[in-house]
């Protein structure tokens, strides 16, 4: 699935794949020139291991601005919140 030549966790790429899909859901998006999933590993591959933006778009041929608004969107989505840890 990685699209790069660095290690990434499957586990953290699914997460951020699933945020990605509700946030989809939730804006009504009708399509994207790349799944989810395939966003999502571009993304942790900029964000992790300093992949160049246009490496990563020219390798998943897409261009250097989609990378981009995809990194800056799956940025701002909201993590699910946990519940608050308390001692026993």
């Amino acid at each position: 699935m990685s699209t790069s030549a660095v290690p990434q966790s499957s586990r953290t790429a699914n997460h951020l794949a699933d945020l990605l899909r509700r946030h989809l859901k939730v804006i009504r998006s009708r399509w994207r020139i790349l799944p989810p999933g395939k966003i999502a590993v571009i993304v942790l591959a900029v964000l992790r291991h300093d992949q160049r933006l246009a490496g990563m778009a020219g390798g998943n041929n897409v261009s250097e601005s989609t990378v981009r608004r995809r990194r800056d969107e799956l940025i701002t989505l909201p993590a699910p919140r946990r519940r608050a840890w308390t001692a026993p």
